[in-house]
């Protein structure tokens, strides 16, 4: 009989991706979406759908807050808990949105698992945003800092994991995600911005001057990490999953015109609120505890990702 997993967030970028390795490994998934309109909610509805064809895979729709959660945790015993409201700059003017879908959602969700008795694990998706302008590398052991409301509401989500982690019973570990990229990315982040400016035709919006740093990752290397979590001898603890390396924006723009080729044209705009000059992240922990070594590079994952776009654009002019 296969394990069963419930998955929140299982139609995001992230919890799609992390749903069908599962279903594609023998689990049972019961994924929870609330579908909400933090960005165009048919791209989630797609994904949902092509989740469905797998006949271990169950679709609820609702918010964790008022769904009858025990009765979907029945039998589960592992919990991703990926669901949330991401995105910084609109966490300065949405700041209920954020504590509702970030922080209230996660208290109900550790109430109804501590009263099902069947989850034995739970692994939180964090962010590298709790750190805020902390000295690099960003190492678990740091006092974090956030600087925007979004921050703020993954360490305080982070923090009602790690104390609910309880030795023998339900055990919760909290994985600091870095900027997440690769095909399925959110409209509203960076790479996909660039890359469907650049196949447009327009200018690239680069907010601040590119030399700030970000540490990206891979999509494929995010859901192996938090897989292994799943399983790994660590409980109550935060661990960065990053991907080990860090570029400037200018760089990145640089790289990117080489995958697509050709020189891309770059408007910049002010530094956004929120944003944070540099990340980088301390993997120590993740290979210890973890046995985690991302495997996909900037280049490899760029290309993975412009593919996908290209794709897209063909697909949706098709149908136009």
């Amino acid at each position: 009989m296969s394990a069963t997993c419930l998955v929140t967030g299982s139609a995001g970028f992230i919890g799609a991706r992390l749903s069908q390795s599962l279903l594609d490994d023998g689990w049972s998934v019961v994924g929870i979406d609330a579908f909400t309109d933090s960005y165009d909610a048919r791209e989630k509805y797609a994904r949902a759908l092509r989740l469905q064809r797998n006949d271990g895979y169950r679709q609820v729709t609702g918010d964790l807050v008022d769904l009858p959660l025990e009765v979907h945790l029945e039998g589960v015993s592992t919990i991703f808990h990926l669901a949330g409201r991401a995105g910084v700059r609109d966490s300065f003017e949405l700041t209920s949105k954020y504590v509702h879908d970030n922080v209230d959602a996660t208290a109900r969700l550790l109430q109804s698992a501590r009263q099902c008795g069947s989850v034995r694990r739970l692994v939180y998706a964090s962010s590298s945003s709790v750190y805020g302008d902390a000295p690099l590398p960003l190492r678990e052991t740091g006092h974090p800092g956030p600087i925007s409301p979004y921050g703020k509401s993954k360490l305080d989500a982070e923090e009602l994991c790690l104390a609910a982690s309880q030795p023998g019973a339900m055990e919760a570990v909290a994985l600091r995600y870095f900027t997440v990229y690769g095909p399925g990315q959110r409209p509203d982040m960076a790479f996909r911005r660039f890359i469907e400016a650049a196949f447009a035709g327009n200018p690239i919006q680069l907010y601040g001057d590119g030399s700030q740093t970000r540490d990206f990752t891979y999509v494929d290397d995010i859901v192996e990490a938090t897989r292994r979590a799943s399983t790994a001898p660590a409980d109550g603890l935060a661990i960065n999953v990053g991907g080990g390396s860090r570029i400037t924006l200018s760089g990145v723009i640089d790289l990117l015109g080489e995958v697509i080729g050709g020189r891309l044209v770059v408007e910049h705009t002010a530094t956004a609120r929120g944003d944070v000059k540099h990340t980088w992240a301390d993997l120590t922990r993740a290979r210890s505890l973890l046995g985690f070594h991302p495997r996909v590079g900037l280049r490899e994952g760029l290309s993975a990702e412009a593919e996908w776009l290209r794709g897209r654009a063909t697909t949706v002019g098709q149908s136009a």
